[in-house]
């Protein structure tokens, strides 16, 4: 081999070498990196797509937190993170959804333990209206919220002389938990008022009542207060009473349900419906299109039947009532209920933040949406706006007459 040849091979070698090195360092580096990511600083950006009309462009951001780092005035009380949090947070309420919410890791520890623990408080099923008022959805039966006259669809202008503008219904119930025996203060809007009116309430251990039954002559008044884990037993329980009472019809009473678990509505949907009836589609975006269907033993499908609905009839609540109306035609008596139809889910981020963000909403079998629409009563009767002191009920008389109408139609 001549010289030339030699030096030449050495160089290809050397050449190979060097790009082997610079390809198993790079595979090196990317493993490396993605097992142990560095948080980087920046401190300039630009837009990759700048000319797209449908992507942001990132550089304002960030030419906004240097502005916010080298010129504010006073030395910050927010540390970089918790600015971080409060953009996401800009980010979330943009959406102008009050269902879906931004929680630091703090913040969605004490979430998680909302929804599971036991805590004093008034007996209030609170909500957003489409306006993203804090309102009351329902006070429950039996509650401090009940006894002190507080109504479905009041707007909650204060808690304890503190504005609720732009506070969401987890926030205010943060707020309005304690200690049993501790008071908090509502400052009241209800319709036809010229202005707030202060409710001190006093927390309570709140015990809900889930399932309520009576006989009304030859009609079954089931109230169901809320789709909690137990409420298909106590349901399935009142029907089993009504059959042996020799009921001819139902009056299911779901005013003031702020709703609950949607399988409870499903399982309970399938004493009224033929087996393998849609009750409810679950409808989004991204998520996978799901169906409901009754699978019970469809019972009671011929019973004559008439729902109470309210403003404070909501979820799970308008769902059933929704399904036995698409599919029976049974009839809605009363108020035009709350309209919460949408699905949250709560995804979790990586620093242990986390979104509740709206992913569907619910269909009814004929298309309906419930979500801000809600549902129309068949027979509009409006509650008083005083107790009478007869005790009078004007919708549930209503309600009975309609399915007393129904056996009578049934008998011929």
């Amino acid at each position: 081999m001549t010289s030339g040849r030699k030096k030449i091979l050495q160089w290809l070698v050397t050449a190979l070498l060097a790009v082997l090195l610079i390809v198993s360092g790079f595979s090196l580096g990317w493993v490396s990196g993605r097992q142990y990511p560095e948080n980087i600083e920046v401190t300039q950006a630009a837009n990759i797509a700048p000319n797209a009309s449908n992507t942001a462009d990132f550089a304002v951001f960030w030419e906004a937190w240097q502005d916010i780092n080298n010129d504010y005035l006073r030395t910050p009380s927010t540390t970089p993170q918790q600015r971080m949090y409060g953009a996401i947070n800009g980010l979330v309420e943009s959406l102008g959804d009050p269902y879906t919410e931004f929680f630091t890791p703090t913040s969605g520890t004490e979430f998680q333990q909302d929804i599971t623990g036991d805590f004093g408080g008034i007996g209030a099923e609170l909500g957003n209206d489409v306006n993203g008022n804090l309102v009351i959805i329902a006070p429950l039966k039996g509650t401090p919220a009940a006894a002190a006259g507080l109504m479905p669809n009041d707007e909650i202008v204060a808690i304890n002389g503190s504005s609720t503008t732009g506070l969401s219904a987890d926030d205010a119930v943060d707020i309005i938990r304690g200690n049993v025996g501790t008071t908090v203060t509502l400052s009241i809007l209800r319709k036809g008022w010229t202005k707030p009116q202060d409710f001190t309430i006093t927390r309570e251990d709140i015990q809900v009542p889930t399932v309520e039954f009576a006989m009304k002559g030859n009609i079954a008044d089931i109230t169901l207060e809320e789709f909690t884990q137990d409420a298909d037993g106590l349901f399935y329980q009142a029907l089993k009473q009504a059959v042996s009472d020799n009921a001819q019809g139902i009056v299911l009473d779901l005013r003031d349900d702020p709703g609950g678990y949607l399988q409870v509505a499903v399982d309970l949907a399938g004493y009224f419906l033929k087996p393998g009836s849609l009750v409810v589609k679950e409808v989004g975006r991204t998520v996978p299109e799901q169906d409901f269907y009754a699978t019970g033993s469809g019972a009671l499908d011929t019973m004559p039947m008439a729902i109470l609905i309210n403003g404070g009839s909501a979820s799970a609540a308008e769902i059933l009532s929704g399904a036995l109306n698409d599919d029976r035609n049974i009839p809605l008596v009363g108020e035009k209920s709350f309209g919460k139809g949408t699905v949250q889910e709560v995804d979790q981020l990586s620093d242990g933040s986390s979104i509740k963000i709206t992913v569907a909403h619910w269909v009814l079998p004929s298309g309906r949406i419930l979500d801000y629409d809600g549902l129309m009563p068949n027979y509009p009767v409006a509650e008083p706006t005083s107790t009478p002191a007869n005790g009078a009920d004007p919708q549930l008389a209503k309600a009975l007459q309609v399915v007393q109408s129904e056996i009578a139609a049934q008998q011929q």
